[in-house]
């Protein structure tokens, strides 16, 4: 079910919808961003211009309602799941926390592998089982995001890794950083890539030496997610790079893919044609979290009503394009076209 080259996104978007779910009219009652937080021990390298106690105190943030994502998730009629697979910090207890530990952070992966092998499918698995706990609950439609200090810079070593673009060409700003900044980011993906020779055809391998908990079980959601026939809305640059491992472990995840927005981060673009998806949009948005997802739930609903309510040129009795009267038989439209 790729996407096909047409003029209209909207009806684009309603029959992949259509095409994922299996239904004519299908809805989406039950929805909710999936967010997954965990730390790198590569920001010990300083490649963020925050230290690594904001994605603790990022985590508070999510559970008390407080965040960019509460607030557009709620537009959306989205629930927010958060869950701890890797944080550097024990955090309290609050009722709607996940806790999936698999570390207190990853290693250092300028210095030798992020995870172990065992590491990165335990996350994998953890991602899996938290979307088929949502669905067991009724969810319909997935939206990920992520929080992590450092992720960009695991994202970017993902991207090089697989693409074999320049380094420079997928790194970007992440959190703000300055010019100094930056150029020691990029120093420090070579270091890593350099150290770990992550093998580019083998997704798993990609993953366990420069990736990172939370990335690994975003991998886990959307394989869950596809396998349940659920769509996922992919949220920005993070979440694309788990994307483009989910797709390199299953090809056919891909046709289960919305992608929400093209974001900022400068490496977002070539992963997005490297999964043949466009961007519903292009807002250079750059807070991650799943807030580029959540904001695309709204256009979901816009292209299900556009299936469910528009009428067809015949309904409407709209005649049909001169190009077109070749292919009727017995003044029927082969195909009847939705009045635009």
């Amino acid at each position: 079910m790729p996407n096909r080259n047409t003029n209209d996104p909207l009806e684009e978007l309603a029959v992949r919808l259509a095409g994922i779910t299996g239904q004519e009219r299908p809805r989406f009652s039950q929805r909710a961003v999936i967010v997954l937080a965990a730390d790198h021990g590569v920001a010990a390298a300083g490649v963020s211009a925050y230290p690594q106690a904001v994605t603790a105190q990022m985590v508070q943030n999510f559970l008390h309602e407080g965040a960019a994502i509460n607030v557009l998730a709620r537009r959306a009629g989205a629930r927010v799941v958060v869950a701890d697979l890797g944080v550097a910090a024990d955090l309290p207890d609050h009722p709607r926390l996940l806790r999936r530990k698999i570390g207190y952070g990853t290693r250092n992966m300028a210095d030798g592998p992020a995870m172990t092998t065992d590491e990165a499918l335990a996350a994998i698995a953890a991602g899996i089982d938290i979307v088929e706990d949502e669905i067991g609950k009724g969810l319909d439609l997935v939206a990920i995001g992520e929080m992590g200090i450092g992720n960009t810079t695991a994202a970017s070593a993902i991207v090089a890794a697989i693409t074999g673009c320049p380094i420079a060409d997928v790194t970007g700003r992440g959190t703000g950083i300055d010019d100094t900044a930056w150029a020691r980011k990029v120093a420090v993906i070579e270091q890593s890539l350099a150290v770990n020779r992550p093998h580019p055809a083998d997704p798993l391998d990609v993953l366990t030496k420069v990736g990172g908990y939370e990335i690994a079980g975003l991998v886990g959601v959307i394989l869950g997610a596809a396998a349940h026939r659920r769509p996922v809305i992919v949220d920005g640059f993070i979440s694309t790079s788990a994307a483009l491992r989910a797709t390199e472990l299953c090809p056919a995840v891909r046709d289960y893919l919305v992608a929400a927005h093209n974001s900022v981060e400068i490496g977002h673009r070539i992963v997005l044609e490297r999964l043949e998806l466009l961007p519903l949009l292009n807002l250079n948005l750059g807070l991650g979290e799943g807030t580029g997802a959540a904001m695309a739930m709204h256009l979901v609903d816009d292209a299900v009503a556009v299936l469910d309510e528009m009428a067809t040129f015949a309904e409407a009795g709209v005649s049909v394009r001169d190009t077109e009267r070749s292919s009727m038989k017995d003044d029927v439209p082969v195909t009847d076209r939705k009045t635009r």
